[in-house]
């Protein structure tokens, strides 16, 4: 797996290009889904590096302050965006975040990468508009960009506690494996055979 400073190795690479979710936050980096998504990739005998570029606490403007340097350091064949939660925690407009993650979207197809783009959900708390609002921007945005979507990052275990870490926010090492599946399903498409 490649690290942000790091040089890309020959043949493709994979960016994933997130906040803490896929900076394995409090558990060991090993355990995190990316790197577990690095080893499926080896074993399922597919021609792809992992280039994790996440950073804890990121929002969709840092996301975008960076992602052009990002962009021509890795050459990305494929990027995976998990962004958009830490707007999300923070009452941030939903139409900013929107914005924000549609230039990153463009930034990437123009650099050659097929875009999987990963939405998250808010708890109930903020409110019925508030929620409603920025799950839908995900799907919105991924068919108005034509680019793959996998709605929602945790689902299927959103709602077990014992898969979450004492913050309730951050998945255990035991649910990086279910992380892994969800993001799996919706990336393989995007693969291309060795």
């Amino acid at each position: 797996m490649l690290f942000l400073g790091a040089a890309p190795a020959a043949g493709k690479t994979i960016l994933v290009y997130g906040d803490s979710l896929s900076a394995a936050y409090g558990i060991p980096r090993d355990r995190g889904w990316v790197t577990l998504l690095d080893k499926r990739l080896a074993a399922e005998g597919y021609d792809y590096s992992v280039a994790n570029a996440s950073i804890s606490g990121e929002t969709t403007s840092g996301g975008l302050a960076r992602i052009g340097k990002v962009l021509a350091r890795l050459r990305p064949s494929v990027m995976i965006l998990e962004l958009g939660a830490n707007d999300g925690l923070r009452g941030l407009p939903v139409t900013e975040m929107r914005n924000n993650l549609a230039a990153m979207i463009e930034r990437a197809k123009k650099a050659g990468a097929r875009v999987l783009l990963i939405g998250m959900r808010m708890p109930p708390n903020y409110g019925p508009d508030y929620t409603e609002a920025f799950a839908a921007a995900y799907s919105e945005l991924a068919r108005r960009e034509r680019v793959a979507l996998l709605p929602f990052l945790l689902e299927g275990f959103a709602e077990r506690e014992d898969l979450f870490q004492g913050d309730q926010m951050h998945p255990t090492a035991a649910a990086q494996p279910l992380v892994l599946e969800n993001v799996w399903k919706a990336l393989r498409p995007l693969l291309k055979p060795r």
